[in-house]
């Protein structure tokens, strides 16, 4: 996440996730992923904030103060010190790409953020790809799978920002979610899908009715951009 992305169209649906998700009673924890902004001029997808009749009715208060938010300053300590986002807890840290400094800013997160039901981990890109080894150039865009890994391990649930490549959305949505299920023994993974990016939602037995709920939210607030993909039918386990 860079704060020059703060209040784009991405931002919005993704804090509307996150407020049905702690509307229906989950503890959220949310890890910017911070890395600095880059000047480049992709960060300007801001233009729904002026078709209110079209945006506006999916969540109205988080609409309306998006749109105060990004005419002051684009940045996410807006959204910490707001009520955007209530019941949650933030890790606002920058991602270091060296190690040991990388598996140092893992361990503080997940300890910040030890109180959360669910963990939102909002990388640049997404999950790692071969390309970009973990401590290389470039890895701070990333989460890498032993990190997925670690946080699972703490009895949390896991949302996860993945931007999609040049191809098929829906393929690549069931085959990242299904490559993630491999990973998370026990617990079922969901594909929520939008126009621009993907949210892989991974969860436990303990959190499946609330998520439940949260997607009941989902459902009816966000229908028409969002997109809920089941991928796995296991059981869940404790």
């Amino acid at each position: 996440m860079k704060n020059q992305y703060f209040g784009d169209i991405n931002d919005y649906t993704k804090y509307g996730l996150l407020r049905c998700l702690a509307e229906a009673g989950l503890r959220i924890g949310v890890c910017w992923m911070l890395t600095p902004n880059d000047g480049r001029p992709d960060g300007r997808k801001i233009q729904y904030l002026s078709s209110g009749n079209r945006w506006r009715g999916h969540d109205p208060d988080l609409f309306d103060d998006l749109a105060k938010a990004v005419r002051r300053s684009r940045n996410v300590r807006h959204v910490q010190n707001s009520r955007v986002l209530p019941n949650t807890s933030f890790c606002s840290a920058l991602v270091p790409e060296t190690q040991p400094w990388r598996h140092r800013w893992l361990t503080r997160a997940l300890t910040k953020l030890a109180g959360a039901d669910l963990i939102f981990f909002d990388p640049d890109n997404g999950i790692e790809v071969q390309s970009t080894p973990h401590g290389k150039k470039g890895s701070s865009k990333y989460l890498y799978w032993t990190e997925i890994e670690k946080a699972w391990t703490q009895n949390k649930s896991l949302l996860i920002f993945q931007h999609f490549p040049r191809q098929n959305h829906e393929q690549y949505a069931l085959a990242r979610a299904q490559e993630l299920g491999k990973q998370m023994v026990g617990g079922r993974v969901d594909a929520l899908i939008t126009s621009n990016v993907l949210y892989l939602l991974a969860y436990r037995k303990p959190h499946h009715d609330r998520i439940e709920l949260a997607l009941g939210y989902v459902s009816e607030r966000w229908s028409s951009h969002v997109r809920r993909l089941t991928t796995t039918t296991t059981a869940l386990n404790a």
